[in-house]
């Protein structure tokens, strides 16, 4: 889906390093469910927001998988962002 939309507006095509780098110094949270907690607190310290929320599925994820993000998002990552931004 990125490609074909990047072929419209004049990107390159997605490759693994742009993928990787766009998780670990960009705007997509994906990984493991401390990797997305760490970097949802962050994102709240820096921009100051009060509220988040983000897009569980791009693309043609399956069903039972994103389902199981949403859930992992509920009870692992946003406990954990909790934890994060007391401390």
């Amino acid at each position: 889906m990125l490609n074909r939309i990047g072929r419209e507006r004049g990107w390159p095509p997605l490759s693994r390093d742009r993928f990787e780098n766009d998780i670990r110094d960009g705007a997509w949270h994906a990984g493991s469910p401390e990797t997305v907690a760490q970097k949802v607190a962050s994102t709240i310290r820096h921009l100051g927001v009060q509220r988040f929320d983000l897009k569980y599925s791009a693309g043609t994820l399956p069903h039972d998988k994103m389902m199981t993000a949403i859930e992992l998002y509920g009870t692992r990552v946003i406990p954990r962002v909790k934890e994060l931004l007391a401390s």
